[in-house]
């Protein structure tokens, strides 16, 4: 970690604060993503006299990086996108990619590691004896990962974290003559699939954890949320945000898990993407 005079505008992945261009700001080179220096600060006074900086949470190997493989895929995918750039417009390559604008579906995995940055941090916030945080763990035997896992004394949680504008609404369809069918909504867009997404990752945190209860939950970042209520379930998904996400796991304080053991256990498992 460095602290540098931004060339890019970025964004705090503790606070979420912007950061302009210019901003004296710290670079995180392991997840390159930055902190603002107030958060680093707070961090750094957090320590007693002459002990060594502890690495963030977020960054333990162990605990996993949150956002890391996102964040992967997004460098890639623009590295990728640079250098098409640049063949395609020779020795005017470099002002072709400074004109030119990301392409959306390069910036839709920026947007999603920044929305697993900022759950991440609010997550390794609640980390205490009875509850355990992982990040940005792999499916065995598949190319795909789960956000984020929580062991707490009343169970498992399996959660996806989503950054996306507009409103979260449940719409049930069919009913007394029909089957009932609930659909998940943002912004009018029919994202029922994401739900699908958490089912799938319950059944497999769920085939190994046994008789411990595993749970779902989508939590959106930057939601448009109702001022009272707001969050829903559907089809045993928690449907929510952050700051409700948090208060609904601290309160999964009484139970029979062993916390460090099963998290050995999943970590040994579900290996850090």
């Amino acid at each position: 970690m460095k602290q540098m005079r931004l060339r890019y505008a970025g964004v705090c992945r503790v606070c979420g604060a912007p950061l302009p261009v210019g901003t004296e700001a710290i670079y995180e080179s392991e997840t390159k993503t930055v902190r603002c220096v107030e958060c680093a600060t707070r961090a750094t006074k957090t320590m007693s006299p002459g002990m060594a900086p502890p690495r963030d949470a977020s960054l333990s190997t162990e605990s996993g990086v949150a956002g890391s493989s996102a964040r992967r895929e997004y460098e890639r995918r623009k590295a990728k996108d640079e250098d098409r750039l640049r063949e395609k417009w020779g020795r005017f390559g470099g002002l072709a990619v400074a004109l030119s604008e990301e392409r959306q579906h390069t910036k839709s995995w920026d947007r999603g590691a920044i929305g697993e940055e900022r759950l991440g941090a609010r997550l390794d916030g609640l980390a205490a004896d009875g509850l355990a945080v992982l990040h940005d763990r792999r499916i065995p035997g598949s190319k795909a990962n789960i956000d984020h896992i929580v062991i707490t004394r009343a169970g498992i949680w399996v959660i996806d974290a989503k950054r996306y504008k507009g409103r979260p609404e449940l719409k049930i369809e069919g009913g007394i003559l029909r089957p009932r069918v609930e659909k998940l909504f943002v912004a009018r867009r029919d994202c029922t699939k994401l739900v699908d997404g958490v089912l799938k990752q319950i059944d497999v945190v769920r085939d190994f954890a046994g008789d411990v209860p595993v749970t779902g939950a989508l939590c959106f970042v930057e939601a448009d949320w109702p001022l009272v209520g707001g969050a829903f379930s559907t089809r045993g998904v928690h449907v929510l945000w952050p700051k409700r996400l948090a208060k609904v796991l601290m309160e999964q304080s009484t139970g029979d898990v062993d916390v460090a053991r099963m998290r050995e256990a999943i970590a040994s498992r579900f290996k850090s993407a």
